[in-house]
C-alpha cells in the first residue's frame, strides 16, 4: 500500500445517497466495504465526516439560527454520522473507535492524539466527531487539523467528484481535470479545493492532499495500491 496512515474526510451530503436528507444504509455499506478492504490490508485510517445530509451551520445561520448554535446543532450532525458509520463498520466486521471532540462519554471518547494514535497502531478505525468543537470552523478544518495531529501521511477527500478541475465539471462541461497539483497553483487559479482555513493548515504542515470520488465502488483501494485516481495536491 502506498500509505501507512491515512486521514479519509467524507462528505455528509454523500451520505445521503439519492435521499435528500438523512443516512442511506446502501452508501454506509458501500463506505464500510471499502474501508474495510484497506484495513485489512494494514492500513491505518483515521476518519472525520461533515454533517451536511442533516445540519449546516452556515445555511441555519441564513435561515434565523444563530451561527454559533447552528455550528453547534451541525457538529452534533457530524456526531451522528460517525455513529451510524461505526455501526456499519462493526456489522462488517471492522473494529472502530469514535472519539468526540466534545465530552460526550458514552457516546464516544474525549479525542486527544495519544488516544487515537493508540487505537491506530493497535488496528481500529478511528472516527472523529464532533468538528474542531469550535464554531467557525468546518468540517475541512477539522479533517486537516485532526490529520496532522494524528500525523496522517495524507488527506484523502472524497467527494462525487473525481477530482480538481480547471473550473465546476457539474456546471463547465470543458473543464479539465488535474491529476497533480501544487498548492500555490490551486491558490493563484483561486481553484475550491476545501475552505481557506482547511487549505492552508495542509499546506503549512506539509500534508498532501488527495480529491477522489469515494462513490465507485472500490476507489479507495485502487487509489492507496498507487492506482493514479483523483486530483493529488502538494507543495
Amino acid at each position: 500500500m502506498k500509505y501507512n496512515r491515512i486521514l479519509l474526510k467524507l462528505s455528509g451530503e454523500s451520505l445521503q445517497g439519492s435521499q435528500k436528507y438523512g443516512l442511506s444504509p446502501e452508501v454506509l455499506q458501500s463506505y464500510a466495504e471499502q474501508i474495510k478492504a484497506v484495513a485489512g490490508q494494514g492500513v491505518q485510517i483515521g476518519i472525520v465526516i461533515g454533517g451536511g445530509n442533516i445540519f449546516r451551520g452556515l445555511t441555519g445561520a441564513k435561515r434565523g439560527f444563530d451561527r454559533v448554535k447552528g455550528d453547534q446543532m451541525g457538529m452534533l450532525a457530524t456526531v451522528i454520522n460517525s455513529l451510524a458509520l461505526q455501526s456499519a463498520l462493526e456489522d462488517n466486521g471492522v473494529r472502530c473507535k469514535v472519539l468526540t471532540s466534545i465530552r460526550m462519554e458514552p457516546i464516544g471518547e474525549y479525542f486527544s492524539k495519544a488516544r487515537a494514535i493508540e487505537y491506530l497502531e493497535a488496528g481500529y478505525v478511528v472516527i472523529v466527531g464532533g468538528g474542531t468543537s469550535n464554531p467557525y470552523f468546518t468540517t475541512d478544518t477539522a479533517s486537516a487539523l485532526r490529520g496532522i495531529e494524528i500525523e496522517a501521511e495524507v488527506m484523502l477527500k472524497g467527494t462525487r467528484v473525481d477530482g480538481v478541475y480547471t473550473a465546476d465539471p457539474e456546471k463547465d462541461p470543458a473543464a479539465e481535470k488535474f491529476d497533480e497539483i501544487t498548492f500555490d497553483e490551486v491558490l493563484a487559479r483561486r481553484l475550491k479545493v476545501m475552505d481557506q482555513t482547511a487549505f492552508t493548515l495542509c499546506r503549512e504542515n506539509r500534508l498532501p492532499i488527495i480529491v477522489f470520488d469515494m462513490d465507485t465502488p472500490g476507489n479507495l483501494a485502487r487509489l492507496l495500491a498507487g492506482d493514479k485516481i483523483g486530483t493529488l495536491v502538494k507543495l
